[in-house]
């Protein structure tokens, strides 16, 4: 349903501006949360490129939390176990595993694409109502103002 700004007085005009910052907030949380999960992706992918003949059985250190890491070798280089979410692992070769994290940035890159319109028009209309309101404010001053002059004479 599509609604006329100028027929909205300030008060309704105010809550509408707020309306939308609460909507362009969630938007823009939601591009960076898929962003920062995209990222992740890529990392691994690239992460991926370690996994060679050249490096079987080199040594490596292993993460056990984020500051903390103990000595290890790299004994397999053609499997990896694959987080698929919710706490399971599958275990999968280079190849499947390249093409799952492809799917996964792919799927991400799309929902960005979604939102990203999305914002776009909360902002547009945000600036719409942003100049409706100005203009309501400077009517009201205006007024204001001939009607003091008014009251003077």
């Amino acid at each position: 349903m599509a609604v006329n700004l100028t027929e909205l007085s300030l008060p309704q005009l105010e809550g509408l501006k707020g309306q939308l910052e609460q909507e362009i907030e969630f938007l823009t949380s939601s591009i960076g949360q898929l962003k920062i999960a995209q990222t992740k992706y890529v990392e691994a992918k690239e992460s991926l490129s370690v996994l060679n003949k050249e490096n079987a059985g080199k040594e490596l250190l292993v993460p056990l939390t984020s500051s903390m890491y103990v000595p290890g070798a790299l004994s397999d280089v053609e499997h990896v176990l694959v987080d698929v979410g919710t706490g399971y692992y599958v275990e999968k070769n280079v190849e499947e595993t390249k093409e799952f994290f492809k799917r996964k940035i792919d799927f991400l890159t799309k929902q960005i694409e979604k939102i990203q319109p999305a914002l776009q028009e909360k902002h547009a209309m945000k600036q719409a109502v942003l100049e409706v309101m100005n203009m309501k404010i400077q009517q009201l001053h205006s007024q204001q103002t001939s009607q003091a002059g008014t009251a003077k004479a």
